[in-house]
């Protein structure tokens, strides 16, 4: 792979040479920014053969590094193994930054090219007011992949689909006049949107554009005057045309959407430069007022309504439902040799299926045993993975898409005899996730304010994980979802009631094993006191939590009691939709410590 690797450069560098750059940026996200992306704008990938969802490559005329963090550092490390990529490792005290290191690459006068279309516009501002003083310049117009890849993938081509308002709860209609009453707070009357999964439930359409993400390739423009999606018109059939209609909605082919943009005027619009391409933005800045702020639609779909929260609920059933005759399963079947870390994938696919309004799995299920578990976000292949034997640590991090809510989870097993140290790092992490999901915090709380809840027993023993704490999770979308999260990093979005995160601390030992438990979480309203409101948090994830990897001695009285609790709740829950046998296996997993 490293051969091919290099061979592409090489015709990078070529194009770069022809178009006067003397240094290409290649980041991961699409014209949409998105995380995951669909396989036309995978170009970093195809350039420098990493598969992480993060990760930033950049090339001179004689080097090549990809910047990307902690969670891909071992993945990375051997995915560049072969090619000239330099693996520069992100977040550490020693890490240089791009823009410093292409100071020291290049002198004034030189031009960094970048595909603005990809390109989120505060990323691209940063650049270059960071080159600027050294007169160094930010080139815009160019997307080398158009040429030199020569088999690129087109565009994806599916139908839209509409999310019915049984499971939205609210209309299109209803979501957009929010939406503006938002975005008037600002002083804007329009607001432009280009995320895939903001505009999906927006809009209350889905699609399958992006592997996972049940999303529509789009853009979207809000205004009290008109209500605009550019879309691919192949995608818009009949009956989605009619109820685009019916919501007030005009659609305009996906293609045009600059020329649309180059003749707007006078708009005060709302726009979130983190969320938006670096064109778009300028375009949009021409001749409008643009208001840079967060998301005003990404603000409003993390807060749940009642009607999505019972949906993620019944979501936590079939799935807990489908992880315990997983995990029975696997526990019948490891004696006998036949689990490798792939076809616990297959697994999994094929229990979720089984439930009521399952639509696909949410994320590549990550099944890692033994000093695979280390790696973050690793992934088997049917060629090169693990059989899993009866000793040691299996991590599993895995999930679903339902037309009611997406799920995330992941538990570790001991799928036979553990070491002192493995049930310490175990008991470790458990403390962690306990002692945030007992979180007891005032309104205005960011996550990093909580966020070393998690780390606190971790710490003690200086011990540390480098990823973030919790996410934000779509309903019935994209998996990892912003604006909020619970991290060490500062992030100055609240967290609220009807927000919904995930709760995921681990412990990661290279080349040994790794340690997650992770749950997801419903911010709630806890109380209201002459100090005002107080928020905690509803767990809603059930399936059992493994307990026999616990040092019962390191746990204080509350953390066993919240544990046999929980447990116990798993046990109440599920019972009705399992048969005699399955309980009474789950009866035992649950039982009291």
């Amino acid at each position: 792979m490293g051969y091919l690797t290099n061979q592409r450069i090489v015709l990078l560098r070529s194009y770069m040479r022809r178009k006067n750059l003397q240094a290409f940026i290649v980041p991961s996200t699409d014209a949409h920014i998105s995380e995951y992306i669909p396989e036309h704008w995978e170009s970093r990938r195809w350039i420098s053969g990493f598969t992480g969802s993060a990760g930033t490559v950049v090339v001179t005329y004689h080097k090549a590094g990809l910047w990307t963090d902690s969670r891909y550092f071992l993945q990375a490390a051997n995915e560049l193994a072969g090619s000239e990529i330099i693996l520069f490792k992100e977040r550490l005290p020693d890490s240089i930054a791009i823009a410093d290191w292409l100071k020291e690459q290049l002198s004034a006068g030189d031009n960094v090219g970048i595909d603005g279309n990809v390109f989120s516009a505060k990323e691209a501002l940063k650049l270059k007011a960071d080159l600027e003083p050294e007169k160094i310049n930010i080139v815009s117009d160019y997307d080398p992949f158009d040429e030199i890849w020569a088999d690129r993938p087109l565009l994806p081509q599916q139908h839209a689909v509409i999310h019915n308002i049984e499971y939205a709860g609210e209309t299109a209609c209803q979501k957009m006049e929010r939406l503006l009453a938002e975005a008037d707070k600002n002083d804007s009357n329009a607001v432009w949107v280009s995320t895939l999964d903001t505009i999906a439930w927006l809009l209350n359409i889905r699609g399958s554009d992006v592997p996972y993400n049940p999303v529509v390739v789009a853009h979207a423009l809000i205004s009290a005057q008109e209500k605009i999606l550019f879309v691919d018109l192949h995608k818009i059939d009949e009956t989605m045309a009619a109820y685009l209609q019916q919501e007030g909605v005009k659609v305009i082919d996906y293609h045009q959407t600059m020329a649309y943009i180059s003749a707007l005027c006078n708009l005060s619009i709302s726009v979130d430069s983190s969320k938006v391409s670096y064109n778009i933005y300028n375009l949009l800045s021409e001749r409008n007022w643009v208001n840079d702020t967060v998301s005003e639609a990404d603000l409003l779909k993390s807060v749940k309504s009642p009607v999505e929260a019972e949906g993620f609920r019944q979501a936590m059933i079939r799935d807990g439902v489908a992880m315990t005759q997983f995990l029975i399963w696997l526990e019948h079947s490891i004696p006998d040799g036949v689990v490798t870390e792939y076809n616990i994938g297959l697994k999994l696919k094929e229990f979720r299926s089984r439930q009521e309004h399952f639509a696909s799995e949410s994320f590549p299920t990550i099944a890692a045993y033994a000093a695979n578990g280390a790696i973050n976000h690793y992934h088997p292949v049917p060629e090169d993975c693990m059989q899993i034997e009866p000793e040691g640590l299996l991590l599993i991090d895995s999930g679903g898409q339902y037309l009611f809510g997406t799920t995330d989870i992941t538990r570790t097993i001991a799928v036979g005899s553990v070491t002192d140290a493995m049930k310490e790092d175990y008991t470790l992490v458990l403390k962690g996730m306990i002692g945030l999901t007992n979180a007891v915090f005032p309104a205005g709380t960011r996550g990093s304010q909580i966020d070393m809840l998690a780390r606190r027993a971790m710490w003690a023993h200086g011990i540390n994980y480098r990823h973030g704490t919790g996410h934000g999770v779509g309903h019935y979308l994209n998996v990892h979802e912003g604006p909020q999260s619970i991290r060490q990093e500062e992030n100055p979005v609240t967290l609220r009631p009807g927000m919904i995160t995930t709760n995921e601390p681990g412990i990661y030992r290279d080349h040994a094993y790794g340690v997650r438990i992770e749950n997801m979480m419903l911010t709630t309203l806890a109380m209201t006191t002459d100090f005002g409101d107080f928020y905690r948090f509803e767990t809603l994830t059930l399936c059992p939590i493994d307990t026999t990897p616990i040092i019962q001695e390191m746990m204080t009285a509350e953390e066993i009691t919240w544990l046999n609790s929980y447990n116990q709740t798993v046990y109440e829950k599920l019972t009705p939709y399992l048969t005699a046998e399955e309980n009474e296996w789950l009866k035992q997993k649950t039982k009291e410590i």
